[in-house]
């Protein structure tokens, strides 16, 4: 019988990104980087990546300087590290893969010990594709815009630890929808809605939902309940009193806030686009990740 010939990549050009502080990155580099060169890919290593982990035998790339020069990124760690990668390619169609080197796994979805098996039938196009929402938002103080920044989970208005509640007065596309008295409040997307979102209390959303949630963290009121918006308007969030308040996008970034300081979040008509494994369900990796009970498949 002759031997089948591999299909080759659809991507020509692939770039790796990974989590420097993850251990054995440096093993799982070279790899995905041999597993994706059979493939027929040429393969970058990410500046940053390639610097902490001293990986020399491929050439470098600045995440800057992807858009336009690569046609694929796989990342190598966490959600988080997927999050930080995401806003840096909102927008720029350049599908990402993400190996899970972390421990919840929702975006990086393919576990590092079946990676030699799925990742060459998709490099060759057998993907399901995920595009995914983010937010953008400013701070504005006095009139003038502060900070801007973009989130794929989350938009986060809260107090430090060391201080009492904050006050936030929230409206929504200029109408007033409540005053607030609580440790903060999340504006989340559908991705989102399973990170910071969920473990204080607000709802999951399907990934092709296309809403807000608003979460408030430790409400003084029990009747401030979660909500889900449409994800057409624009919510503004006004700091209306409480200390050493900050906004945080995707916990990653911050700006320190004042009072009378002014968040407006919005959805970004920018897209992050994830590819799965064929097969993939949103529902299973729901079951699988927050133990849901399962049935025997026959009912």
């Amino acid at each position: 019988m002759a031997n089948q010939k591999t299909s080759p990549s659809i991507f020509a050009r692939v770039a790796l990104i990974g989590k420097f502080q993850a251990e054995g990155i440096d093993q799982v580099i070279e790899q995905l980087t041999t597993l994706v060169t059979k493939q027929g890919s040429q393969v970058f290593i990410e500046e940053e990546t390639a610097r902490f982990t001293q990986f020399t035998k491929q050439p470098s790339i600045k995440i800057s300087e992807l858009e336009g020069q690569i046609d694929a990124v796989i990342v190598i760690g966490g959600d988080g590290t997927l999050l930080g990668v995401g806003r840096h390619l909102a927008g720029a169609n350049i599908p990402v893969i993400g190996i899970n080197m972390g421990r919840l796994g929702y975006m990086t979805d393919i576990p590092l010990q079946e990676v030699a098996q799925i990742l060459p039938q998709m490099l060759q196009g057998s993907y399901e594709l995920d595009s995914r929402s983010l937010l953008e938002a400013e701070v504005v103080r006095e009139n003038a815009i502060t900070h801007f920044g973009l989130a794929l989970n989350d938009v986060v208005v809260n107090r430090s630890r060391l201080t009492g509640m904050v006050e936030l007065a929230v409206s929504v596309n200029g109408s007033f929808m409540y005053n607030q008295r609580s440790d903060g409040l999340i504006v989340a997307t559908p991705t989102g809605s399973t990170a910071y979102s969920l473990s204080s209390g607000g709802p999951i959303l399907h990934p092709r939902v296309d809403g807000i949630v608003l979460t408030p963290i430790s409400p003084h009121a029990l009747s401030n309940r979660p909500i889900v918006l449409p994800a057409n308007v624009e919510i503004t969030i006004e700091v209306a009193g409480g200390k050493d308040v900050s906004a945080h996008f995707d916990m990653q970034s911050l700006s320190t806030l004042q009072i009378g300081d002014q968040i407006r979040v919005r959805k970004s008509d920018k897209l992050v686009t994830l590819l799965h494994p064929k097969g993939h369900s949103d529902y299973r990796t729901l079951r699988e990740k927050l133990h849901w009970n399962e049935y025997p498949s026959s009912l």
